[in-house]
Parts: C-alpha cells; sequence; structure tokens
C-alpha cells in the first residue's frame, strides 16, 4: 500500500473553480480552507502525499461551468373577474355542415370599433386594402366588431397586423351584439398574420377583444379576412371504431419475464468475493456545491444566510443537472472486486478498476470523506487510495492519457479472473486502484462555537473491515486529441457522481451527517425505492431529483440511460434538445403529425414531474391530455369523430408554421365550496370547467401529467402482488379495490392494466407509445399511423405506415423510464454545520414525520396507498428486481365517488374509478416544477394543495377522508409532513 495519491480535484477555496486533475498541495495549503472547496489531500496529520516524480505546477484545464437550464416560466393569460361564456349550441356549427368544398369568402357588411386613432377607422380592416389599416388608441382593451347582417356561418379568420399587433386578445361572437361569447383566446400573440382555422362559428357578430398590447402603440390591422366553412379550414370527421377491452381476467397473461437481465451489476465469485459494477455519467459539480458557499462559524464564508443570519438563497447548485451532451462518450463504468467476505481474508481490499469510452489520465479517484477538516465543507476526500502505477498520474500532468480503454468485463465474471497487475488479481492494469485501509485523523471536538474540530486524539489508520461505509467518486479526465479522435469537440473533463460503498455489502443511497454532511447510509425504510433510491440531494437541485437513474445502475445501463434521456427531451419536430448545448437529434426531426399538444415528452412531464394545473381562466389545457368519446347507436363509448381519442390542441402547417386548428381546451371557469375541519379550519375546494374551442365532446376527461420516476419498479411487481389485494367485496371502510384488464396491442394478450390514471396500459412500452401518439401525434411500430386515433380498425401497419419513432427509439424511451430511481423518503435529519441554513426541503422535522405515519395508517390512508411492496424478476432490468419498494399505491381501481367523476370508460374502469396513483416523490411536486408554473394534484390537477387533494376523496375512501377531517390541528399538520417527506 504505497497511499500515495491524494483526491485531485479540488480547488483553494479562494480561487474558486474547480480545481486541476492533479494535486498541487503546497498552493492548497497556502490558501486554506472554505467557501465550499476541501484541500483534497491526506487530512491532518494522516501523511502527505509523496509521488514518485514531480507534479505539473501549471494549473489543468477546468470544467466548463455548466449552470442548470433555466425554462422560461408557463406564460399564463391575463387575470380575469368573471367567467368565460363558451358559445351555446345555437352559435356553432350544427352537425353535418357540408366540408366538401373550399371554403369561400365571407364579406361583412360593417365593421365598428372602440375609439380610432389618426382617422384609421373600423372599417378600413375590410376594405380589400392592403395599405389601410384599422388603428385604436393606445388602450388595451379596445375592440373591433365585424356584423354579418345574418346569422352566418363562418369557418377561417385572418388576420393582418401592422407592426402594432395584439399579444393577449380574445375573439368573440354573437347574434344580438350584446351577449358575447368567446371562440378563441390568445396568450401570446406574435403579429404578422395570424390564421384561426375550424372557427365552428354560426352567428350574425364576431368581435375581437383586446387584453395586452404588443406595443405601446394601439392595436392595428391592415385586413381581416373570413371565409366559410369548408374543405380548407375545417376539420373532417372521421370513421372511429371502439376499443376493446377485455370482459374481465380470464385468459390472462403475465408480462414475458427475460431469463436473464440485461445487465449484471453485482454477483460473487465462487470463494465470495463481491464484484460490484455501475455506471457515471460526467457531472459538472460535486453533490455539496449549492448555489452559495458556505462554511462552518468562524473557518470562511457563508453565504447560506444574510447579516442577521437569515436563510438567502443564491440560486441551485449544478450536481444533478446534465452536462453538455451527456449522451455522448460521457458515461463511463467502475468495477469493484471487494473480497471482504472470502474464507481466511482479515485485511481486506477492494481492486477498482474503469471502463471508459476514451482514454483516461491516469488518478481521479477519492475514497473517503474528508469529515475531519473544518476547512472542508462542499467537497474534499482524503484518497488513501493506491493507483498500481505511478506514471500514469505524473503522464497525465503533460497532457498524456496513459490509461487505455478496457472493454468492457464479461457478465458474471471478472477479466482477469486468475491474472492481474503486479500481482493484484482482477486489476486491469496499471490504472487499476486498491483501496485496503481507512486513513488516520485527528479525533474530533466542538470548539467555542460548537463546531467539530480535529483536537482531539490521533485515530490511527487502520484496515477496512465489512461494514465500513465510505464516499467514493470518479473524475472523467481525457485530452483534447482524444476525445477529437472520437469527432467530439465538447469537455474533457467532468466530475460525476458521489457514492456510499458498504464494504461487504455494496452501493447504498446516503445522506449528510454531522460533521460537514459526512456521508452515511440511508435507514433502509427510507429507501421508497429500493437499494436504488435517489440519495438526499445537498447541491440544492430539486428542480433535477426526478431525472436521476437508480443509485446503482449498470455500466452499459447508464449508456442506454441517457440515450432516452436525450429521446425524451428531443423536439420530435425540430430534432432539437430542449436544454441548449445538446447536439441535435437528427433522426426525431419531422416525426411529429400536424395536430398535437406538445413537441417533447417534458413538455407535459415538467423536469419528469406532473403537469401544470389549471390555474387561471383562460388557461389552455396543452400540457394535459383530454380524452374524449362519442357514443355510438349501441351506446357505446368511440373515440370522437372529430377529435379521435384526444384532442390534440396544437397545429402545425406543412413547412413548419403553428395554426391555430380549434381544437383547444381552456378553462373557463372554477366551481368551489368550502369544507370546514373539526379544528374550524376552512378549506376552499376548487374544481376546473372547461370549454372546447370546437365541438363540445359528450365524453371527455381532463387528465394531468403524472410523475415519471419509478415507472420501471412498478413494471416489476408481479401481477400476483396486485392481484392479491383486490377484493370481490368491500371492507368495513367499504374498500375494494379492482383490478383492471387490457389487451396487449400488439399481441392481443390479456394483461393487467397497470399504468395510466385508469391503469388501462399493461406495460411502460404499451404507456410510451400511447403518449407519443395521443399527445405529440408520433407513431411507433405499437401504433404504425395516425387513424389509430380513431380506434383499432385501420391502426396497421398493412393499412398504413406513417414514419415515427424506430424500434431502437421507443426502446430507448422505454428503457430510460424504466432506469429513472425514486428519491428516498426525507424523514432522517442531515448534519447541516453550525450556522449554514438548511436546505427547505431537507430541514427535516423525524419526529413529526414519524407521527404523521402513524396517523396516515391509522386513517387507513394505506388500504390504497399501500406502503411497502416487493418487485419480481419479471423485467430485463436487475436494478429492480428483487427490491422492497415502498410507492404507496396498489395499482388497483377504486371508486372515487361523483365528486371525483367523469364518464369515460376504460375497461373494468367506470367513470368514477381510478387507479392509487403512487405517492412516492410527491413531497417534491413544487420542487420539481421549479419556475414552470404551480403543478397540481388529482387526475385534473384541481387541488392546489395536499389537503385539498385529500378532501376531494369519497366513495371507497371515504371514510379515511372523515378521519382526516376530524384530525386536531397537530395530527394533520404531523399527516402533511409525512407526505412532504415522501
Amino acid at each position: 500500500m504505497h497511499n500515495k495519491k491524494p483526491r485531485p480535484g479540488a480547488a483553494p477555496a479562494c480561487a474558486r473553480p474547480l480545481g486541476i486533475l492533479f494535486a498541487v498541495t503546497l498552493a492548497l495549503a497556502a490558501c486554506g480552507g472554505g467557501g465550499g472547496a476541501g484541500n483534497g489531500g491526506t487530512e491532518s496529520g494522516a501523511s502527505a502525499p509523496a509521488p514518485a516524480t514531480s507534479l505539473p505546477t501549471t494549473p489543468l484545464p477546468e470544467p466548463v461551468f455548466e449552470p442548470p437550464p433555466t425554462n422560461a416560466p408557463v406564460v399564463l393569460p391575463a387575470p380575469v373577474t368573471a367567467p368565460v361564456q363558451a358559445p351555446p349550441p345555437a352559435l356553432q356549427l350544427p352537425w353535418g355542415v357540408d366540408l366538401s368544398n373550399p371554403g369561400a369568402p365571407v364579406a361583412p357588411v360593417a365593421a365598428t370599433s372602440s375609439p380610432t386613432a389618426g382617422g384609421n377607422t373600423a372599417s378600413k380592416a375590410i376594405d380589400g386594402s392592403g395599405s389601410t389599416r384599422w388603428e385604436s388608441t393606445a388602450t388595451n382593451n379596445a375592440w373591433i366588431q365585424f356584423d354579418f347582417g345574418a346569422k352566418t356561418p363562418i369557418g377561417y379568420l385572418k388576420l393582418v397586423w401592422e407592426n402594432a399587433y395584439g399579444k393577449e386578445y380574445a375573439l368573440q361572437t354573437s347574434d344580438d351584439g350584446q351577449n358575447w361569447y368567446q371562440l378563441r383566446y390568445v396568450i401570446a400573440g406574435k403579429g404578422g398574420v395570424e390564421e384561426f382555422f375550424n372557427l365552428n362559428a354560426n352567428a350574425r357578430y364576431l368581435r375581437l377583444q383586446g387584453v395586452a398590447r404588443g406595443t405601446q402603440y394601439g392595436y392595428s390591422l391592415y385586413e381581416v379576412v373570413f371565409k366559410s366553412p369548408g374543405s380548407d379550414n375545417s376539420l373532417p370527421a372521421m370513421a372511429t371504431s371502439p376499443v376493446p377491452f377485455p370482459p374481465n381476467g380470464n385468459g390472462r397473461q403475465p408480462l414475458p419475464a427475460p431469463a436473464n437481465p440485461l445487465e449484471t451489476i453485482q454477483f460473487s465469485l465462487p470463494d465470495g468475493t463481491l464484484v460490484t459494477r455501475w455506471g457515471m455519467v460526467g457531472r459538472s459539480r460535486h453533490a455539496r456545491e449549492r448555489g452559495e458557499d458556505w462554511n462552518e462559524i468562524g473557518y470562511g464564508l457563508n453565504e447560506t444566510v444574510d447579516a442577521a443570519g437569515q436563510p438567502r438563497d443564491k440560486g441551485p447548485g449544478a450536481h444533478l443537472n446534465f452536462v453538455a451532451n451527456y449522451f455522448k462518450n460521457r458515461t463511463w463504468g467502475v468495477e469493484f472486486i471487494d473480497n471482504s467476505k472470502v474464507a481466511g481474508v482479515t485485511r481486506p481490499r477492494l481492486v477498482i478498476n474503469h471502463y471508459f469510452q476514451q482514454p483516461q489520465r491516469g488518478g481521479g479517484l477519492g475514497f473517503v470523506r474528508n469529515f475531519s477538516n473544518p476547512d472542508v465543507t462542499g467537497f474534499g476526500w482524503m484518497s488513501p487510495g493506491d493507483l498500481l502505477d505511478d506514471s500514469t498520474y505524473t503522464q497525465g500532468g503533460q497532457g498524456i492519457a496513459a490509461c487505455p480503454v478496457i472493454p468492457l468485463p464479461p457478465q458474471g465474471a471478472l477479466r482477469n479472473p486468475t491474472s492481474g497487475y503486479n500481482g493484484v488479481i482482477g486489476a486491469n492494469g496499471g490504472c487499476s486502484w486498491v483501496f485496503d485501509q481507512l486513513p488516520a485523523y485527528t479525533d474530533l471536538r466542538a470548539d467555542a462555537n460548537g463546531v467539530l474540530v480535529p483536537t482531539g486524539p490521533r485515530i490511527p489508520s487502520r484496515a477496512l473491515a465489512v461494514g465500513d461505509a465510505f464516499e467514493f467518486t470518479s473524475s472523467f479526465f481525457s485530452t483534447r486529441a482524444d476525445m477529437d479522435a472520437l469527432g467530439d469537440s465538447g469537455g474533457f473533463r467532468y466530475y460525476t457522481n458521489e457514492l456510499t460503498y458498504v464494504v461487504g455489502e455494496g452501493l447504498r443511497p446516503w445522506y449528510g451527517v454531522q460533521p460537514r454532511l459526512m456521508n452515511k447510509p440511508l435507514p433502509l425504510e427510507t429507501l421508497q425505492g429500493g437499494l436504488g433510491s435517489i440519495s438526499y440531494d445537498y447541491a440544492d437541485n430539486p428542480a433535477f431529483m426526478f431525472q436521476q437513474p437508480h443509485n446503482h445502475v449498470g455500466m452499459k445501463n447508464m449508456q442506454r440511460f441517457v440515450e432516452g434521456r436525450r429521446w425524451l427531451h428531443t423536439n420530435l419536430w425540430t430534432g432539437e434538445h430542449n436544454e441548449a448545448g445538446n447536439d441535435r437529434n437528427d433522426a426525431g426531426i419531422g416525426l411529429q403529425g400536424p395536430l398535437f399538444n406538445q413537441s417533447t415528452c417534458v413538455g407535459c412531464h415538467i423536469n419528469n414531474g406532473r403537469g401544470i394545473a389549471p390555474s387561471a381562466i383562460n388557461q389552455r389545457l396543452d400540457t394535459m391530455a383530454v380524452r374524449v368519446a362519442a357514443i355510438d347507436g349501441n351506446g357505446q363509448q368511440v373515440p370522437h369523430p372529430h377529435y379521435g381519442l384526444a384532442v390534440q390542441m396544437n397545429g402545425r402547417s406543412v413547412p413548419g408554421t403553428s395554426i391555430d386548428w380549434g381544437t383547444g381546451v381552456r378553462v373557463v371557469g372554477f366551481d368551489t365550496r368550502n369544507v370546514t375541519l373539526a379544528d374550524g379550519t376552512v378549506v376552499e375546494l376548487r374544481k376546473p370547467r372547461v370549454a372546447f374551442d370546437g365541438p363540445t365532446p359528450p365524453v371527455y376527461s381532463l387528465r394531468s401529467a403524472q410523475p415519471m420516476i419509478g415507472m420501471g419498479l412498478l413494471e416489476a411487481i408481479t401481477d400476483e402482488e396486485i392481484l392479491s389485494r383486490a377484493r370481490s367485496t368491500p371492507d368495513a371502510d367499504g374498500v375494494k379495490g379492482t383490478a383492471n384488464f387490457a389487451y396487449d396491442p400488439e399481441t392481443g394478450a390479456v394483461r393487467v392494466g397497470r399504468y395510466g390514471w385508469k391503469a388501462s396500459k399493461v406495460s411502460l412500452r404499451h404507456q410510451v407509445a400511447s403518449a407519443a401518439l395521443t399527445d405529440m401525434s408520433v407513431t411507433s411500430p405499437v401504433y404504425p399511423n395516425r387513424e389509430c386515433m380513431a380506434g383499432p380498425a385501420r391502426c396497421s401497419a398493412a393499412h398504413k405506415l406513417e414514419r415515427g419513432l424506430g424500434e431502437e427509439a421507443l426502446q430507448s424511451i422505454t428503457r430510460y423510464l424504466g432506469l429513472l430511481g425514486v428519491p428516498a423518503q426525507r424523514s432522517v435529519a442531515s448534519g447541516f454545520p453550525k450556522g449554514v441554513a438548511p436546505l427547505p426541503y431537507l430541514d427535516v422535522k423525524p419526529t413529526q414525520v414519524a407521527l404523521g405515519a402513524t396517523v396516515f395508517a391509522n386513517a387507513r390512508c394505506t388500504s390504497c396507498h399501500v406502503s411497502q411492496m416487493k418487485t419480481g424478476k419479471g423485467t430485463e432490468f436487475a436494478e429492480v428486481r428483487d427490491q422492497t419498494i415502498r410507492p404507496y399505491t396498489d395499482l388497483l381501481l377504486h371508486d372515487m365517488g361523483p365528486d371525483l367523476a367523469d364518464q369515460l370508460v376504460e375497461g373494468q374502469a367506470s367513470g368514477s374509478m381510478w387507479r392509487t396513483p403512487a405517492l412516492w416523490g410527491i413531497g417534491y411536486t413544487q420542487w420539481v416544477a421549479g419556475r414552470n408554473g404551480t403543478a397540481g394534484y388529482l387526475h385534473d390537477g384541481r387541488a392546489r394543495t395536499l389537503t385539498e387533494a385529500i378532501l376531494w376523496h369519497g366513495g371507497e375512501a371515504t371514510a379515511s377522508r372523515q378521519r382526516f377531517e376530524a384530525l386536531s390541528t397537530a395530527d394533520r399538520e404531523a399527516l402533511l409532513l409525512f407526505l412532504g417527506s415522501l
């Protein structure tokens, strides 16, 4: 054991950059600590590193600081007090209007307006001249209206704006010029030429009512053009066919279970040697670097509080976001070979191998958190490991990547089972490491400020032992030339995940304890997503908590994960990534059809979380799914002839210009009522009312996007586990639970439904393909053409095959979702340093959280929100097999009563029946939403708080809701704290 190399990469605090890969001990010692940096070397009294050759003195290139992507907040309409009135049937086109011919021009007989400017009267907007114009005075609420002389069908409108345009305005219709009804509402007008198709109007008057101007001038229109409904401007009716569901579960077939996982992540050799493998991805910052510097009292700058000691927030860190081109040459594998449980071994050792996609400079590992040094806060390690060939380290200082690419090892076996390097069996070469002892340090005692500092007795170095937990991190440090050789012009220096390894066991999710957020394995009861649960986040990156892979994800699976993430963030019309700095995905260009809701998956699943809640009148609901149906002559629900299975609210012309096809759904008001709790607290419940720009379907259902986390774990739950909780008769509280069944859309097999608000999707693949079609108008091997929106009759490749997601892309997205991890429950207190403001989502109150868990169980909420389940072996991922998880769902349908009912039926799910949603991660809801608007709860996003969500529960949940209403203030607050910890 040489104990030669410190952890490279820790910077002097006064400089505040990330630091060079190779340790410059003198510079670090001269600078001192603080500011979130660490000394990166051996700690207080441990033998200093003594490299075999001199180290470079010129700093090497730093990683580019890549801040988290900033998404613009969702633009909501201007506030209004009065509800909006949708046109009654008398002002809409009657069903069956002849649309076989193109629309013909329709000329108003007159135009009038609010006061005008400069003699530019309303009549000039319909005089047929492109050189004259109507101009209003410079007021936001100006208007212009058109009189057709009699009730007239209108299918098309074109506005030709002068430079002074309307940024926000409404199109209204009336038969009497007094009572106005809203046809369309524009929130983000751009001026120029704006067209409106499929107006669905049958009235005498049409008016443009201004709300907000785009300039300081009044509204100014050169020309307004109208056409009658026709084949060129109105959507035709479709021939639809019912979507079949099995009448019951007879003939059910389980999901196919692969015999072997896609990748082995941990196994034991015959002698008991434990081999653990995982993948890493480049990160631009360390795990404890939040958006401000922080140090303990008396040991440097602390920007987490102001001069009065009050918390302040300078913004997030950047540990959990994804570096530019994260999917391209920026993942690698790590292998730990642990002999601690081999018979006769008294001094265990770990052999560490790396598997990079390009040559690397030697070194770059950290093994033990430098917990005893008060100057080490944001990052820093003791690093007592031994790099087997020191020359690979010193060559790195000369710009040489001396560590060659090593092919990935075979599954379930070592690459070098009987050989190695310099007598170290299993080592791949001189760039491998050995770690076999914990370093010496000086024991800690509290100083005058209560900060733990090294003033106690000397704690000597010792050999590793089974159960020892230590922090491990790696570095990616290639060279410009080696990246260029791969055709990659991006960065060549990154940090990565920081993990906790327990000797004899493997990787474990961690949290930070005193001193200085020292890593410690999280208790098993906090691991909602099993052993792959996401560790606590000390970098202030909560918006990214739903975007992380399992804590222990395979080497190749990490690359699969990032490739799938790329697809999820790809605009399926332009191919562009929604985060700056990422290469365009050319395979994603032009996949989207002419009608759609969003162009990326994350357009609805904000940061992989919930969709934007209905919160404002005139809000367009295109980040939600609106499922619709018509009733055929047999009383059976079928896809709607105008919309199909779901409303697709946005349109695009063939050249790619956005157009309004009249398929929007918007909020027109809210129905409210008050509930008074036992302690006198009054809670307002609010439910959105919506209107359709086109025909109102007889059956519709609003569906908010659900969080994507843990979907692979839910797929790994066996059918038997789900069915075991279904009851043929209700229990004493009226809780029953019913499994839904659906046909596999590719094989026709009867399977248990488990995804979607009504559990109508049988697999993750089914869910992905369905969402791609109905939400984004993108086809796939499951749904090969867009006529699948009208039902199964012509939904086959033999009928029509339209370009969309290929098999590889569909599989990539599905695998990404299968590997998304679940955050650990935040129910244990973190050891934040003295004087440092805790991150608000980690400011845990363990006693109240524990009480809340008891209250939750006593209210029998766990009758449906099952607190613990076990996954099986039925998926291709070892990461999700045989895991004890805490999803707080039973994946069954429950009748939730009339208040939550709509009329849409899916298989066994009537309009009032909903699948129990998983609660894991629910406490992160608003943190994940970030600046993108307020996320809502329940299927239609109506509940603004968890209290509201609970109070909407009825039907089988009535008794539990009543127990909640009767709680004392303290017990209710404890229950809500418990939910917030999930």
